[in-house]
């Protein structure tokens, strides 16, 4: 039982007419806002995380991805409470590291798990809707917030499927972003990491390494409900809710030293 309203957009059936599927939909996107802004007032005041990408100046491996001497000097963070800040699992703790050049923003999830709970099916590319109805690492990614209802979203399962969205008032779609992963699954360590491969000009015209952005990073493990709904930035929601921009922390990007 995710909190994400919007997306039932998709349960509208065939059969209505054009000018009642346009308020419905207008509906759901109103219903979204302004839940949105109600977890807004519970997160104002809070003191938000900061969380810092490291300039990479060193070689790609055969894969295109960074090597591990480069995300090990990345700083990273970790997290293992709900989404409200409490029941910690260190079982679940979830790091993420991050990486950037002019052209690519690299991110890596290592992710403790306690069972794994994944689709058995994806498009051709592992591109997979509703994704987070199984187990999955996510990231939503703000780099312009003068618009706080505008963010791109990326998740990432345990078996190298995935999902990119932009989402914009309530209403989301493909971002088309050729995202590139690399997931691999240790069973000894119950550990699974996936590196992701995102190309900036999917997520901002210009960017500018001079200006910090805003995000989250979430995981979400269980077969059911309750499932283990994880923030590294509480959102405080009454219920799993991700989709709290007020609660999104700072993503500030460093040169390398």
């Amino acid at each position: 039982m995710r909190a994400k309203l919007f997306r039932k957009l998709g349960r509208v059936t065939g059969w209505l007419s054009v000018t009642y599927l346009f308020a419905a939909s207008f509906a759901v996107a109103l219903n979204y806002n302004v839940g949105a802004l109600k977890e807004d007032r519970k997160v104002n005041g809070k003191n938000l995380p900061t969380v810092t990408a490291l300039r990479l100046t060193k070689k790609l491996d055969a894969d295109g991805f960074p090597q591990q001497s480069a995300w090990e000097v990345a700083l990273p963070i970790r997290f293992d409470q709900d989404w409200q800040g409490q029941n910690a699992d260190r079982s679940r703790t979830t790091e993420v590291r991050l990486l950037w050049t002019l052209e690519t923003l690299f991110l890596r999830f290592q992710a403790n798990y306690r069972d794994l709970n994944v689709y058995p099916e994806a498009r051709e590319d592992g591109w997979r809707d509703k994704l987070w109805d199984r187990d999955v690492a996510e990231a939503f990614l703000q780099p312009d917030s003068r618009d706080p209802l505008k963010y791109k979203e990326f998740e990432v399962a345990p078996n190298g499927f995935w999902i990119d969205l932009d989402v914009s008032h309530g209403a989301i779609q493909e971002l088309h972003s050729e995202l590139r992963r690399r997931v691999v699954q240790n069973p000894t360590e119950k550990t699974w990491t996936a590196e992701l491969a995102i190309p900036m000009h999917s997520l901002t015209f210009a960017f500018d390494p001079h200006h910090p952005w805003h995000v989250n990073f979430y995981r979400i493990e269980g077969k059911t409900e309750p499932r283990f709904y994880s923030a590294w930035s509480p959102t405080y929601s009454p219920r799993p809710n991700f989709h709290v921009p007020a609660a999104f922390g700072n993503l500030t990007f460093q040169d390398a030293q």
